[in-house]
């Protein structure tokens, strides 16, 4: 909520500014539409993807501005050839006619940055493009981003991710509460600076929570087996097995593709398993709808919440209360009052920063938003929750809320498990550690384990 996304907005033409002015080379500049200040080399990569899930990779990169022969047709293999180009540049090896929905969320990222370097942008707004990125793929971004200065192209770079913000920035501006707090050379600031400049004090992600007894098995996995389903006789999960007890936190760490979200995706229904059980407080819950499951006390955070955790034309408070809409209904009827207590309760147990439960969905800076995925989940009161890359698009403060948020439930007997793919995430708040490469469990580290550690169990390279 500290405003950076809506000023990026109002510079790439989404929305108008209530007063002031933008200079554009020495003159003020005037924007009623995207395509206005993309006439003028302004490209914006939004934090939230903006494809067409329906469409392929090359028609959504040419979508609006096609390729045409001189007969007026569209010109599909000159934009085929051009996209499978980018996906070099980029060295993803993307399917151009691969159906947009069929990629993960990585993939998909890397398709919104292939559109917007098409489009030769003199000035290319990229808001959080590494939010959903694995570090090799971050890497690849940064050899284009260094290759687009060269070329003359300047580049606004919005990101939670600090040490990647020291990597790759000259000027380092700080926004909180839509105020600019600070601005310097990178030769002037490092990690300390930024954050206190941010939040106003020097903090952690906190520590495992201790000073309690962990309880009994809550969700139990044997030798789960989750089959590809592109691909013939290959798991995404193969012959997993895993105990999570109820006040235990675990981390899982792993590269894309390692099987993560695939793994919490078929726990929580959305798919079906090859093979295997999976155990809720002692009772297989492998034949369950997803509904039934959160009957049962199993909730799931997704990784992509646009897609996944949010309905856009519902209000705060109605996204807060889906998952749990049987508490304040009657046979046909409901009840506001119940309701409303439901809303209140999770809005200030999750810290979610709104004008209230009426209030649009999309008026959310994006952290507040997650918040209101984990707000809806927590109101079934589960037993065990899982969390897709909690922290993907939210800024250290609101990381740290969320956090806290999870120590103090595992204090309370819940059992969290949250996936990440970021490694200074895996020192914080989990007892246990478990790295996962290539559908499997390949390594479990307990508190005190190292970053070099970690990305050595997934098959990542560390940097010497």
């Amino acid at each position: 909520g500290a405003g950076k996304s809506t000023l990026m907005k109002v510079l790439s033409g989404v929305i108008a500014p209530t007063a002031g002015e933008i200079v554009l080379e020495g003159k003020a500049v005037h924007f009623s539409s995207p395509a206005d200040a993309e006439a003028l080399g302004i490209t914006i990569i939004h934090q939230e993807l903006s494809l067409a899930p329906n469409l392929n990779v090359r028609d959504n990169i040419f979508m609006g501005r096609e390729l045409t022969r001189a007969s007026g047709s569209v010109d599909y293999q000159e934009e085929a050839r051009e996209t499978q180009r980018l996906m070099d540049e980029l060295d993803e090896p993307i399917d151009p006619l691969a159906l947009v929905e069929d990629l993960r969320v990585g993939q998909q990222q890397i398709v919104e940055i292939a559109r917007a370097l098409s489009k030769n942008s003199r000035i290319l707004i990229m808001d959080e493009p590494t939010s959903a990125l694995s570090a090799s793929e971050v890497e690849t971004l940064f050899k284009v981003v260094e290759d687009l200065k060269r070329k003359g192209v300047s580049i606004v770079y919005i990101s939670h991710h600090l040490e990647e913000a020291l990597q790759i920035t000259d000027h380092a501006v700080v926004l909180r509460d839509g105020v600019m707090t600070a601005y310097a050379p990178r030769r002037d600031i490092d990690l300390q600076w930024i954050v206190t400049n941010m939040v106003g004090e020097s903090f952690d992600l906190g520590s495992p929570p201790v000073g309690y007894e962990q309880g009994d098995v809550a969700l139990s996995i044997k030798h789960l087996s989750l089959s590809d389903s592109n691909v013939d006789d290959r798991y995404v999960v193969d012959d997993l097995s895993l105990d999570l007890r109820a006040g235990e936190i675990v981390c899982i760490y792993g590269l894309m593709g390692a099987g993560r979200t695939e793994l919490l995706e078929c726990i929580a229904g959305r798919t079906q398993q090859a093979s295997g059980e999976i155990l809720l407080n002692g009772h297989d819950i492998s034949h369950l709808t997803i509904a039934q499951r959160i009957n049962e006390g199993l909730a799931l955070v997704p990784e992509d919440r646009q897609r996944d955790g949010l309905v856009q034309t519902m209000s705060v408070g109605r996204n807060l209360t889906l998952a749990s809409i049987s508490e304040f209904t009657r046979r046909l009827f409901t009840s506001s009052e119940l309701e409303e207590k439901i809303v209140s309760s999770a809005i200030g147990n999750v810290h979610i920063k709104t004008d209230g439960g009426d209030a649009a969905i999309g008026s959310l800076s994006g952290g507040n938003q997650q918040k209101v995925v984990i707000g809806k989940m927590l109101a079934t009161h589960p037993d065990v929750i899982m969390l897709d890359e909690p922290s993907r698009g939210i800024d250290i403060g609101a990381k740290a809320e969320v956090f806290k948020l999870l120590s103090e439930g595992a204090r309370r007997g819940l059992a969290v498990v949250f996936s990440t793919s970021e490694v200074s995430e895996c020192l914080s708040i989990p007892h246990r550690v478990l790295v996962m490469s290539k559908g499997r469990i390949s390594a479990e580290f307990s508190p005190g384990v190292t970053k070099d550690e970690i990305m050595a169990a997934s098959g990542e390279s560390v940097a010497v």
